[in-house]
Order: C-alpha cells, then structure tokens, then sequence
C-alpha cells in the first residue's frame, strides 16, 4: 500500500491525479460533535499504528489552516483523509485507508480494497452514516459564522459552536401539547 494512489492495483483510491506517493504519515479529520465519531477517534489512537495518524476535529482552525484548499463544510459531512503527500481520501476509501494504517487491522483493510471487499465497506459507512444522521434527528444544518455547524436534535436541543447548547421546545402545532 505504500505508494498507494490513483492508478494502484489494490490500494484505496485518492482523489489526487498523477503519479503514487509513499504514504508516511495521515491526518483524519473526524466531526468532533459526533459521539460515533469521537468513539472511533479513541479507538484509532489505542491502536498501534504502522503509519502514524493525526487525528483533527474536521471543520476546526486547525484544519483549514493545514488545509485551505479543502471543501471544510464537505469534511464535516464525510470522513476525510489526507496524506503527507496531499492525497484526499475520502467516505469508504478513507476508511480503508485508516484501516491500512493499523498494525492489526491492514490485512482487512486489503481485503476491504478488493471490488467486493469495498461493496461490504461501503455498506459499513453508510450505515455509519444512517446512524449519525438518526442521532441529529436529520436536521443537522451549518452555522453562518467562521463555517461552524449547528446541530439542532428533534427534541428541541441545538448546539451552535458559538453559542453552546441552547433548548426550544417544539410547537404544539398539531394541537397534542399538553397546557400547565
């Protein structure tokens, strides 16, 4: 997998044209708001690691300043990956190539990048994603400032990065709200 890149017979594809560079190092840009995702962030960094991985909140000031050219509100809404050469993993390639990065979990992760392996892995993210979306109560929408996002559940909780957790009831439009 070292090397790895568009063009590469078994190697998760990046988004980056022209000719394989060795992969050294990987930064994953993870939705710090998301539970799921912060999970698997701890996980990542308990596991030993054949290629080192930074793990940066997706959307942060971090990010952008590492990355200006990203699509920042796009990394917020699909897991990405980039390598120390600028290559852009991301959904399901971003996984694999996660997972190719661990010690333990390589052999899956070239299993994974076979044309059925990958139907199986990109099942797994999108059920991953079907989950995140369930826990937002699909409602998940950006903010206006600095490129933050509001998360706004359905139970009337919403967290704006500016201005924390904040609670409005849902109406009583269909009349079944109970009156005190």
């Amino acid at each position: 997998m070292a090397g790895a890149g568009p063009g590469t017979v078994g190697g998760p594809q990046a988004s980056r044209p022209g000719p394989a560079a060795p992969v050294r190092r990987l930064t994953v840009l993870y939705d710090a708001q998301c539970s799921l995702c912060t999970f698997l962030r701890d996980w990542l960094v308990r596991q030993p690691q054949l290629v080192p991985l930074e793990l940066v909140p997706a959307g942060s000031d971090e990010a952008r300043r590492r990355y200006p050219g990203l699509d920042h509100g796009a990394t917020l809404e699909e897991i990405t990956v980039v390598g120390d050469a600028g290559q852009v993993y991301r959904g399901t390639a971003a996984w694999i190539v996660t997972l190719w990065a661990l010690r333990e979990h390589r052999p899956l992760a070239h299993r994974l990048s076979t044309p059925s392996g990958a139907r199986l892995a990109k099942g797994a993210v999108l059920a991953a994603a079907k989950w995140r979306g369930a826990q937002w109560g699909g409602t998940r929408q950006g903010g206006a400032q600095g490129g933050g996002r509001v998360y706004r559940h359905a139970d009337g909780w919403s967290y704006d990065p500016h201005q924390g957790w904040t609670y409005n009831p849902p109406g009583c439009d269909s009349g079944t709200c109970a009156t005190g």
